[in-house]
């Protein structure tokens, strides 16, 4: 049973990007306080919608929680860069690294939590050793970086390796928390909650939904999360 309070995380690549300030003021009046925000390389996937230097100008403009994810085949230059900038927590492919330990220390000596991200085909067992030293595992459950092919839905194993995960955990005594990414919308909620899931990754198919406002939308992402909390409680 969920112990956590599940996070709801503005994916802030789904933004107004030519107002991200504007954008980012709304999410916090919202009432939301960790933001999500992807730092993609172009290579490891076909997409860049942030600079570093757009991270950095963000951060002084809001106290937000700064939950990010490298999507890089270089890995431990885009760390130390967010490092750098000051953020709460730092994930990471597992994919693309050779030197897993060094950054997990490297993040961790700087006081912030670290995760790591596995895409969507990658097995859970690849965290036999990984997992007591980290604070969360972030599932991307549609490719990495093709979040604009509007008519790509979640892979069909989705809410399995959410539920595996979340059995994993609980079987090793621990309290890592998991962190679901891509098309999380209002129809999957429920189920990505109920298998275990506690941070949202959350965008166009849920608070970003065209045509409501974003607290209208936030009202029906917790409602969501609500559903998946009771789902199977007698």
């Amino acid at each position: 049973m969920h112990n956590k309070a599940i996070i709801i995380a503005p994916s802030i690549m789904c933004a107004d990007l030519c107002n991200l300030e504007k954008s980012v003021k709304e999410i916090e009046r919202a009432g939301l306080d960790t933001l999500h925000v992807d730092i993609i390389d172009g290579a490891f996937s076909p997409s860049m919608p942030l600079g570093i230097d757009t991270v950095k100008k963000l951060r002084e403009v809001t106290d937000m929680d700064f939950d990010v994810h490298i999507m890089a085949n270089n890995n431990e230059f885009f760390i130390q860069e967010m490092l750098n900038i000051g953020v709460q927590q730092i994930s990471f492919h597992l994919e693309t690294s050779i030197h897993i330990d060094r950054y997990i220390n490297m993040i961790r000596k700087n006081g912030v939590k670290v995760g790591v991200a596995l895409n969507p085909a990658t097995p859970l067992s690849v965290l036999d050793y990984v997992l007591p030293q980290v604070d969360t595992v972030l599932l991307m459950l549609i490719n990495p970086g093709f979040a604009t092919d509007k008519n790509e839905s979640q892979v069909s194993y989705a809410t399995q390796k959410v539920e595996d995960l979340s059995k994993l955990i609980q079987k090793k005594g621990l309290h890592t928390r998991i962190e679901v990414d891509g098309r999380v919308s209002l129809d999957t909620i429920p189920e990505l909650v109920r298998a275990g899931a506690d941070i949202l990754v959350a965008g166009t198919t849920s608070l970003f939904i065209p045509n409501n406002s974003l607290s209208e939308n936030k009202l029906l992402v917790e409602e969501a999360i609500t559903q998946g909390l009771n789902i199977g409680v007698k």
